[in-house]
């Protein structure tokens, strides 16, 4: 059974998409979502495997990412009720269809990470050389 279209009239602003890549960033855009997703492609993983993946998250904005992407239907949560407990994320369907939108990312990004380095750094040069230039009062 096909799925009716939403009315984009009927659902609040903020929902209201101008563009495509909005809606598509709306759901994986951030610093986490976007490296949870792509982790979750290897398969099921537990929270304690996750947050050893991403070694820089602390576990409290995991958690809340985790939270929305199963809130947009990206993931699914597995809760085992057990002690000590035991949590399982994986991907949706609808999560897996952005695998080849993930593996670009990641092919995009082993390309051209060094010149993204040296932007940011030729950038702090000049913002520190700036700084520097300012007399103090």
């Amino acid at each position: 059974m096909a799925r009716a279209r939403i009315d984009s009239q009927d659902l609040p602003i903020s929902w209201q998409y101008q563009c495509p890549v909005e809606a598509c960033l709306d759901v994986v855009g951030g610093k986490w979502k976007g490296v949870i997703l792509f982790h979750l492609l290897a398969g099921t993983q537990r929270f304690g495997q996750l947050r050893r993946m991403l070694s820089s998250v602390t576990p409290r904005v995991l958690s809340q990412q985790l939270r929305e992407l199963e809130a947009d239907g990206l993931i699914d949560r597995k809760d085992f009720h057990t002690v000590p407990p035991r949590v399982d994320y994986s991907l949706t369907p609808l999560g897996a269809t952005l695998e080849p939108l993930l593996r670009l990312m990641r092919a995009w990004g082993t390309a051209h990470t060094d010149a993204i380095l040296a932007n940011k750094l030729a950038a702090r040069q000049v913002t520190d050389g700036d700084a520097a230039a300012i007399p103090e009062s």
